[in-house]
């Protein structure tokens, strides 16, 4: 079943709007969305897969309505509850604002802080299941750790066949990570679909995509 914010390939949600990539935010409260969400970020209460799923999980009235800065508004202020560091009572402006947080992101760090690299691979004693040329099937349901819950895997490639062109090593798995379940990292492959493979024999011979998908998202073919 496809949740309501996983979008590719669906039919009815009506063409994507043209944008000017040149201009970074189409309004001034869109770099002040940003900036709320990286200076939260940085006191340490979640980390990106957390917040990605903070996103995913807005009611589904709320998810399609709001805009992109919009969605991320509105799942900041449910972690910002949800960890403790705010009240409902403090969002909606009511009482004493609560005191800075020893964490705080200060004017000074903020560059270090966004050209930081965080890398998320990791040694594990596992070896890889498969290699590169192998032909792989993906699971034909989702495969979170806990229903409804985070996973890369999206549901236009559930089920679908398609061969492994590159192995990029263990790398932290979002399923568990989204959860509080700890990093439980596993292997990572680059995986070809072809577009006939993804979304039916109408599309052009030749035409294909590429997913990064963890090992406990393919079984073999």
């Amino acid at each position: 079943m496809s949740r309501v914010h996983d979008m590719g390939g669906r039919l009815g949600d009506g063409a994507i709007p043209d944008k000017d990539d040149a201009v970074v935010f189409h309004q001034a409260w869109h770099a002040r969305a940003l900036a709320l969400t990286l200076a939260s970020g940085a006191l340490g209460a979640w980390n990106i897969d957390i917040s990605r799923h903070a996103r995913e999980r807005l009611s589904p009235g709320d998810y399609t309505r709001f805009s992109y800065y919009e969605k991320w508004m509105a799942a900041l202020a449910n972690l910002l509850v949800e960890r403790g560091l705010l009240t409902p009572e403090e969002l909606a402006g009511k009482g004493d604002p609560a005191p800075l947080s020893p964490q705080a992101l200060r004017e000074k760090a903020v560059s270090a802080m966004m050209h930081k690299v965080v890398p998320y691979s990791r040694d594990i004693a596992e070896k890889p299941a498969f290699k590169v040329g192998d032909v792989v099937r993906t699971l034909d349901h989702s495969p979170a750790k806990i229903p409804n819950g985070h996973t890369r895997l999206p549901r236009y490639a559930m089920g679908k066949t398609g061969t492994v062109r590159l192995c990029h090593g263990a790398h932290v798995f979002p399923d568990s990570h989204a959860h509080d379940l700890g990093e439980a990292p596993a292997p990572l492959y680059a995986v070809e679909f072809s577009a006939k493979a993804l979304w039916g024999g109408e599309q052009p011979d030749g035409d294909s995509m590429v997913l990064d998908l963890w090992q406990p998202y393919l079984v073999p073919a």
